[in-house]
Parts: structure tokens; sequence; C-alpha cells
């Protein structure tokens, strides 16, 4: 039997319930299958102990999690802490470190959900962006001088590296190239930026030609929002700068019906250090406690770990699962407009696995 180990992180509000219902359903497909099994070890980093130790996790927190398998990641932010210290705390504490650089985010109408957009179809709205998580808008580079006076200023430099942009476009050319379309939109923003998104767009032309298979265009980030709106159908791949995708993945999430069923896989390709796999949705402290968290977008990221584990076969079931659970309406939870709970969708996705592909 092939044993996984896993770091279970739940972070903020609602990520605890989220991550509890991932790891029950991740246990409930490794019982179906009986050849796999996941050990998996928790970690109570977020806002409440940084409440007690004024830091998000312990300083030797990534050596606590540096040899697992994968890490299950909730969210990271709380009302009683300003965001910034909360994101670099933990979850960019745990990304950059770990060179997590291929932010995947892929984005498609479940059976039983209907978009927002009008007469869109399932088979129009069917796409992966690719976020590069490593540098770009969020490097992290700048500083703030005289706090408070008329003089004080403040810089955020976005900072882009050929090695990092050059990684960046192989591996979203490379991931375009594995799908049936085999199309890429690179998104830019090279008529403003005259410096660093120019060299992007360089690079993009560069890697393009160790893909001659692959049908590639470039696009505006602005002139983006509005072709998935009114051509969704005419995308598939897309990659975009760390702040550029990151906007644009919430739209997608949103198009295709709500931010609680889009997953994220922050993935590590050389496998030097686990990935981490997330629901996009946040911690969402106005719905905490509630028991009406959607936890459809957690089951949806366990898909994308077990994938990346190499259980192909496994991760199939998992999804077929899924899409049988949001097939019914009476289990749709608020954000989709239904009335269902968390323990309700998590119960029906363990039933629907034992149903999979029989």
């Amino acid at each position: 039997m092939k044993t996984y180990k896993i770091a279970a992180i739940p972070g903020d509000g609602i990520g605890t319930e989220v991550i509890n219902a991932g790891v029950e359903v991740l246990h409930a497909i490794a019982k179906r299958e009986g050849n796999i099994k996941f050990d998996v070890d928790n970690f109570d980093w977020g806002g409440e102990y940084y409440k007690k130790h004024g830091r998000m996790m312990p300083e030797n927190g990534r050596d606590q999690i540096r040899n697992h398998d994968a890490i299950m990641f909730g969210s990271a932010g709380h009302p009683e802490i300003p965001d910034h210290i909360t994101l670099w705390g933990l979850r960019l504490a745990i990304c950059q470190p770990f060179d997590q650089y291929a932010n995947v985010r892929p984005t498609r109408i479940l059976p039983g959900i209907t978009s927002p957009l009008r007469n869109v179809i399932d088979k129009e709205l069917d796409w992966i962006i690719v976020r590069e998580n490593s540098e770009g808008e969020y490097a992290g580079v700048g500083g703030r001088v005289h706090q408070g006076s008329p003089l004080e200023a403040a810089t955020d430099v976005s900072m882009f590296t050929r090695a990092g942009v050059e990684r960046i476009m192989r591996f979203a050319f490379a991931l375009a190239q594995s799908r049936p379309r085999r199309l890429l939109t690179v998104v830019t923003k090279s008529n403003a930026q005259r410096h660093a998104m120019v060299m992007w767009d360089d690079i993009a032309k560069e890697i393009a030609l160790e893909f001659p298979d692959v049908t590639w265009d470039k696009m505006l980030v602005d002139a983006m929002t509005m072709r998935m709106v009114m051509r969704p159908e005419t995308l598939d791949t897309i990659v975009a700068t760390n702040l550029h995708a990151d906007i644009l993945s919430d739209l997608a999430a949103a198009l295709a019906g709500s931010l609680g069923i889009a997953p994220t896989g922050n993935i590590n390709p050389e496998r030097t250090f686990p990935s981490m796999f997330e629901p996009i949705h946040g911690s969402a402290f106005d719905i905490t406690g509630k028991g009406v968290a959607n936890p459809i977008g957690t089951f949806w990221s366990t898909v994308m770990m077990l994938d990346h584990l190499g259980e192909k076969t496994t991760a199939e079931r998992l999804m077929k699962a899924i899409e049988r659970v949001t097939a019914d309406a009476n289990l749709h939870t608020p954000d989709l407009g239904g009335k269902a709970r968390t323990a309700d969708v998590t119960r029906a996705v363990i039933e629907a696995i034992h149903g999979a592909n029989e």
C-alpha cells in the first residue's frame, strides 16, 4: 500500500471547515481505492496562532512540512490582523521559499451549476489559468518612508527576471500542449508597462518557438476581462503575471458560478519542495461557523493534489463524485443559490465516491 504524508493547514475563517471536509473526503477516497493511504498532520497556524505568538507560523514551520508529499491549505486572512501580515506571514511564507512558482487554476462550469453569462454552456468555458507565483507584482520589493508626514511615500516594485518568466512561460506552453485545443493566451500590459511587460512579451515569443504545435495569442489584461465575458469560447489555457492572474482567476471563478467551487494548485514543478493545494475563496469570516461554506473548491483542489501525486485514476474518481453532487441542485450551498450545508455536500460526495465509475 502506498502511503502519502499530507500537511493540513486550515488557516483562518472557513478554512477550518473546508479543510476538515477535505480531509474527510481524502480518507474516504483512500478507503474506496484500498491501495493508498494518507497520513495527515494538522498545523494550527494562522490568525489565532498569531494572536498568541506574534507570528502566523513557527520560525521553523517550513522545516516541519518540508518533507511532506503535499500540503492542503485553507485560507489566510483575519479581521483583527492586517491582510499583509496574514498573507506574507503564512501563505506567501510557504509559496515563495518552496518555489511554488506555478499557480494553476482550472475553471469550468460543473454539472448543475449555471454561469451568470447569458446562454454560455459548459464546453464554452473550460479554462486553465497559469499564474506566475513567485515574483512580478508580489515580489515584496519596495518600502515606505516618512510615515504620517506630508512627505510620506511608498513603493512596490514589480520584479521580473528572465529565469522566472522563462520557466512560467515554458510551463504554460507545455500545459497548453497537453490539452486538446493546444491554445494559449498570454496576458500582458506592455502598452503601458514598457520594460518588464515588454520583456514578458519577448520571452513569450522565444518560448513559443519550442512549441510549434501550440497556437498562441497575446492580450492586454484590460481587454482580457472583456474577452472572458464576451467570448469565453475563444480561450483555453491562459498565462499571466502574479497580480493579473490573481484578478482574472477570481473573475473566471465568478463566471463559472461561484468562488466557492474554484481550486488552486501552487506547484513546484521540479518537486524539490512539496506543492500546496487550496480553494481560492479566502477566509470568508462573514459565514464562518455557520456551516454553509462550499467545500467543492477544496474537494476539487484535492483532485489536483491526487493528480500531482500521480494518482490519476483516484483523481478522476473523485472528480466524477464531485460532478455527481453538483448536478443535484438540492446539494447546492447558499453561494450557488441553494440551502445545503457543508456537511450535506461532504456526505453526498463521500456517498458518490463509492458509486463513481461503477
